[in-house]
């Protein structure tokens, strides 16, 4: 029974308490229980607050699309009163918060039974979620050599795993889509601002960063996504206003849509043949469906935004070190090697460079827009990629040992190289979503990653509903989840 709860999506659940089916202190007990036979093997789900999860229920649930859904919340951001945090940092460990984030308050107010937090590593810098706090990595439920990937790692883990139909995760540099990619998921990145950073911050990494969710549907993301979305008291700049809503519009397919196909890196490099061919059999899937596939790639300056990105993260983490430890450099056993050389590069950078690397991000983003929509309009709606180079990186690859903060990011070996894609719509403030529609010959998932222009989400999220009516992937449940 327990796996059997834990496959189903968030709105089959809510639709069995609602039809008093099962109660929300069943499913919660089944979650437990899955925690309790899946995590140890895992590393995913951490800080359980079981009591506050009952007292929720005991005290009666919103009246939310996702009533007595049980839901984890990252351990990075989602400020929230009644769940402490490490946010993936022995430095800040057991941190506790003085108010719920406008982001947990709307997430509670769909009804979801939310129990714990899940792994992420240390500030969310990486690709796997392997954080000196939690003892250990956490592991893919496709195969517990690999990573599930991050830093929403243990989100995805705790969803491929069947411990939750979905989770909360946030993306500064890919960190929903890369674990959607590497546990066969549904993750998808609004356009920059669409969900709330308050009042804890008003952006994060200069607009980059944003929350977001994993799930097995899409119909999932589309309800939490509007139940979430809009700016909070005070925010920055808001992003375009939606028109019928996220929900509304997967019920039906888009227009038909001009496609760009790319099958290499941004800059033309070739990427794993396995990955290469699930993004041109979405391609064919796509023309199938009566779409113009086409090749393309984007006609913007990528390493220069990698470098910018690279260095307003590095000068984040440092900001954060430093809130915690002032002027003094932190130790090893406060900081892992990569948030200790983070510390370290964002000291040797002058000044003014924190403002010219968000100002090459905002150029960044102008020539995307040019590529999407370029004189006489006739670039594409849609550009499909990989969501990562090559199929999910074994354990320790990505590990934060190193202090080598640039090399780790940017190097030959590094972030950059195994995920090329992801940041580039981070940069761009663009929305962009990794599907669940490939797979390696050793049997893990590979994510195919479908992006639309700024402020275009409603076209894109109704172009993954018609992808996932066409290839339905809600049934392919790793070993793990029973």
């Amino acid at each position: 029974m327990i796996g059997d709860l834990g496959a189903a999506d968030a709105t089959a659940l809510a639709a069995l308490v609602a039809a008093g089916e099962v109660t929300p202190s069943e499913l919660l007990d089944a979650a437990l229980a899955a925690v309790e036979e899946r995590n140890p093997a895992l590393n995913a789900v951490v800080l359980l607050q079981e009591g506050v999860a009952r007292k929720a229920i005991a005290e009666g649930l919103p009246q939310g699309p996702f009533r007595g859904v049980p839901f984890l919340i990252k351990d990075l951001g989602a400020e929230a009163k009644d769940f402490p945090s490490h946010n993936g940092s022995r430095l800040f460990a057991n941190t506790v918060y003085g108010q719920d984030s406008s982001i947990f308050t709307r997430m509670k107010a769909t009804g979801v039974v939310t129990f714990g937090r899940t792994t992420s590593p240390e500030g969310g810098v990486g690709a796997a979620t392997e954080a000196a706090v939690y003892g250990g990595p956490t592991r893919n439920p496709w195969g517990l050599e690999h990573t599930s990937g991050g830093s929403s790692g243990g989100a995805g883990a705790a969803v491929a795993a069947g411990i939750v139909a979905f989770a909360h995760g946030s993306d500064g540099g890919g960190s929903v889509r890369i674990p959607a990619s590497s546990c066969g998921l549904f993750g998808f990145k609004p356009t920059r601002a669409r969900l709330p950073d308050g009042p804890y911050a008003g952006e994060g990494w200069a607009g980059m960063a944003i929350d977001g969710f994993l799930t097995r549907s899409v119909r999932d993301t589309a309800v939490m996504l509007d139940a979430c979305e809009g700016p909070d008291l005070g925010a920055p700049y808001v992003a375009p206003p939606l028109g019928q809503g996220h929900a509304a519009v997967i019920s039906r397919p888009p227009r038909r849509l001009r496609v760009g196909l790319c099958d290499t890196t941004f800059t033309g490099e070739p990427i794993h043949p396995e990955v290469a061919e699930a993004v041109r059999a979405a391609g064919r899937v796509l023309e199938s469906l009566g779409h113009i596939v086409e090749p393309a790639r984007p006609r913007a300056d990528v390493p220069m935004m990698m470098r910018a990105w690279t260095d307003i993260v590095g000068v984040g983490t440092a900001l954060s070190i430093r809130s915690k430890l002032g002027d003094r450099p932190p130790r090893p056993d406060e900081v892992e090697g990569v948030g200790r050389g983070a510390w370290a590069y964002a000291q040797t950078l002058h000044p003014t460079r924190y403002l010219e690397a968000v100002g090459q991000i905002h150029t960044f983003g102008r020539q995307m827009a040019r590529f999407f929509q370029p004189d006489g309009g006739q670039g594409p709606d849609i550009l499909l990629s990989a969501t990562l180079a090559e199929p999910p990186a074994k354990v320790g690859r990505f590990n934060h040992d190193t202090e080598d903060y640039v090399g780790y990011r940017v190097g030959p070996n590094g972030i950059f190289a195994y995920s090329p894609f992801c940041a580039v719509f981070n940069a761009s403030g663009q929305p962009a979503a990794s599907l669940p529609l490939g797979w390696s010959k050793a049997g893990l998932p590979i994510g195919v990653h479908l992006a639309a222009a700024f402020g275009q989400d409603e076209l894109l999220i109704a172009l993954c509903a018609e992808v996932e009516r066409a290839t339905p992937w809600a049934g392919k449940r790793s070993p793990m989840a029973g």
